[in-house]
């Protein structure tokens, strides 16, 4: 069967998504310097393409902007142009359009599946196999499946992460609450919440990603974590009857009013400040928002205040389903390879950023869990915070995780699935109708690679 990859790279440029408010593309660019094994000196540049954007994200850039620094010193003459671009805008938009035209920067920030795989069939991403193996970091990697394509790796991820619950935990104390142990306690908890004249869970839905981290857990609980994987191979259908049931209880919290109304207006630190002004109690997130929870200049006096908790399962008593993700990272233009000097560069890029010291620095001062192998109680011993104390429980909590739906589906379906929440939310559709508007568009998505 033919494959039509680049019909599929050029298609991306059309795919639909939130509307998207662009970050400037003008990063920090630090002097060249430094003393290395280069043959030459005669300056040259490099672009990095990332997203750590916004005050949240001011530890990874801090982080980043130190590895610029030592790499630069290492390699004489170059210098790094720090291209600083919003998560969505980058993915959805510009490093798809760069790719269509065969010039993306020479390192960026990527999601490993499915978007490398994309774009490594097309010969546009630097092969680090033999790079890894010179440096001899290849097996010290959790996971390196997303980056992974044809038995060859095109890229490698930043760090990991999980999907839970935020909570004000003062508040629980003071209301008597515990931490739910089954989805019916979690919406008696949701119940006294509202009753009490607070928000459940705070929900900004304005980019669908955000609520679909609530759908994507839920729908994972009722149908198994294992469902998502055959959506492509079309071994399963999103009009299961599990899956609709799951993504039928988001629309049922809808409905009862657990999300403030409004929701399909408010950006995503929009749900940070519901949770810090008191206003919701709860709120879906993935494990990186803890960093600014911990943030003083963030977070104010609810610093300490905020807990975390594994969406608890269906039952209680079941394994306890989490996603858990390794899939967001950097990779590399092929034509690095064209450069023997770029491509010196590159790999003290990846000598400086992919060490323990850093693995352990982005989980202390960011809470980024590791990417790299690490046990437990090294992390436990790199935080006494109270929060990733809650987070490395959830951890060794998790019977069973999944990586996330658009680790897993075409973009269309992507798309698909986004619109189809926002419609939902919004009370235009209902979840079968939305379930098979998506199926639709996984099975002209699966025909169109055939």
């Amino acid at each position: 069967m033919k494959k039509k990859g680049l019909a599929l790279l050029m298609s991306l440029l059309f795919v639909s998504s939130a509307l998207l408010s662009a970050c400037g593309d003008k990063g920090a660019e630090k002097p060249s310097g430094g003393t290395g094994g280069a043959a030459g000196s005669e300056p040259f540049e490099i672009t990095i393409r990332h997203t750590q954007v916004g005050e949240s994200k001011k530890f990874r850039l801090a982080l980043l902007n130190d590895v610029v620094s030592k790499t630069e010193a290492a390699v004489p003459g170059l210098k790094i142009k720090l291209d600083a671009v919003d998560s969505e805008v980058n993915r959805k938009e510009k490093l798809r359009g760069e790719m269509a035209a065969g010039k993306p920067p020479e390192v960026f920030d990527v999601f490993g599946s499915p978007d490398a795989g994309v774009y490594a069939k097309e010969g546009l991403m630097l092969d680090l196999t033999p790079i890894l193996d010179e440096l001899g970091i290849k097996d010290k990697f959790t996971t390196l499946d997303p980056f992974t394509h044809d038995g060859k790796i095109y890229g490698l991820p930043i760090g990991g992460s999980i999907e839970g619950i935020f909570y004000n935990k003062e508040y629980f104390e003071q209301k008597g609450l515990s931490v739910p142990k089954s989805l019916a306690e979690l919406e008696q908890i949701a119940e006294a919440i509202k009753a009490d004249g607070k928000i459940p869970f705070a929900q900004s839905s304005k980019d669908a990603w955000i609520p679909l981290m609530t759908t994507n857990n839920l729908w994972s609980y009722y149908a198994g974590p294992e469902v998502t994987y055959g959506f492509k191979t079309g071994e399963t259908k999103w009009t299961d009857p599990k899956v609709v049931e799951g993504v039928k209880k988001h629309q049922e919290w809808v409905e009862k009013g657990y999300f403030k109304k409004g929701e399909l207006g408010f950006e995503y630190a929009d749900m940070r400040n519901q949770i810090l002004s008191g206003e919701a109690i709860m709120m879906m997130d993935g494990s990186w928002a803890n960093s600014v929870f911990r943030d003083p200049e963030q977070a104010g006096d609810m610093v300490g205040k905020i807990g975390y908790f594994n969406l608890p399962p269906v039952n209680a008593g079941d394994p306890v389903v989490v996603m858990q993700d390794a899939n967001n990272g950097y990779g590399f233009s092929a034509e690095v390879a064209n450069d023997p000097r770029k491509l010196q560069a590159v790999k003290e890029f990846i000598k400086n950023m992919w060490t323990d010291e850093m693995q352990l620095r982005g989980l202390k001062e960011d809470g980024v869990l590791p990417a790299m192998k690490m046990d437990l109680e090294t992390m436990n011993s790199t935080s006494d915070d109270p929060l990733m104390q809650d987070i490395f429980k959830g951890v060794s909590e998790i019977g069973k995780s999944f990586p996330a739906f658009d680790a897993l589906v075409q973009a269309d379906v992507n798309t698909a699935l986004s619109m189809g929440i926002q419609q939902v939310i919004g009370g235009e559709l209902d979840a079968q109708k939305m379930l098979e508007n998506v199926q639709a568009a996984q099975e002209a998505a699966n025909a169109a690679e055939e």
